[in-house]
């Protein structure tokens, strides 16, 4: 793929940080429009998107690193330098502990904060899996011969198939499970888009984008190179269930409320 998009000694710009910041961007657009929505300040938008990215970033490097930690262990500083490696999950964790500290920083309530967050969540990281599919990071889908497999011979980053223990060979044709990430996020974008202004109680949109996002991650593990642990499902499908699960059954009890 293109994981240097410009090259001229000593600077190096890199794909994956380009779509990266145009995320944040992206993000930090629609909380602006948002907060001007709800007749709240536009401006907190930038310190909104930054605390959000700082917490994403940073747990979801911690949470790859804990389920490598083998390997961390043996080469710590290749893992903490690295531009690959990062888990969806532990970004969702780290990005709501910042946002709920910033949130109490300007006294605002959380579950308003939490549903004008909630769409540039799922636009922002549509646009992030862009750069992944660039940069060839992200752990690759599984070999297939589908007509829109790709191959990923520059690659930031080399993968291990986690079922053989070998490593993919720099030519082989895998399903470009980024790309399937960057239309399942811009439906959910588009769904949240579309029911935000119904008068629904606050965070249902929210929980809806648990609910959403939850799922299309948990049918996108049917196409990435994840091992099994349990019951036939990988460990993001198990942890894609309990957010499906938790969403569905707040905006199901929103949903009861409001009548």
């Amino acid at each position: 793929m293109y994981p240097v998009l410009l090259q001229n000694e000593p600077f190096t710009i890199y794909s994956l940080g380009v779509l990266w910041a145009l995320a944040a961007v992206c993000a930090g657009y629609i909380v602006r429009l948002e907060l001007k929505r709800y007749r709240l300040d536009p401006e907190l938008a930038s310190s909104m998107v930054f605390a959000a990215a700082a917490g994403g970033l940073i747990g979801a490097r911690l949470l790859f690193i804990l389920e490598e930690w083998t390997h961390f262990l043996r080469s710590p500083w290749d893992f903490i330098l690295s531009g690959a490696g990062f888990s969806w999950y532990g970004g969702l964790i780290g990005g709501l502990l910042a946002v709920s500290w910033w949130v109490r920083w300007h006294r605002l309530l959380w579950l308003k904060a939490a549903d004008i967050a909630a769409p540039a969540g799922a636009l922002g990281y549509g646009v992030g899996r862009v750069g992944c599919f660039l940069a060839g990071d992200a752990t690759w889908g599984k070999v297939t011969d589908v007509p829109w497999a790709m191959a990923f011979p520059n690659a930031v980053a080399g993968w291990v198939d986690p079922l053989t223990g070998v490593p993919y060979a720099p030519g082989v044709r895998v399903h470009p499970t980024q790309l399937y990430e960057v239309a399942q996020s811009l439906f959910v974008f588009g769904v949240l888009w579309i029911l935000r202004k119904k008068r629904y109680p606050q965070g249902t949109i929210f929980w809806l984008y648990l609910a959403l996002a939850g799922s299309m991650r948990f049918l996108v593990e049917f196409w990435r190179a994840n091992p099994v642990i349990a019951l036939g499902m990988t460990e993001y499908q198990w942890l894609s269930f309990i957010l499906v699960l938790l969403g569905g059954c707040l905006v199901y009890r929103n949903g009861m409320r409001a009548k």
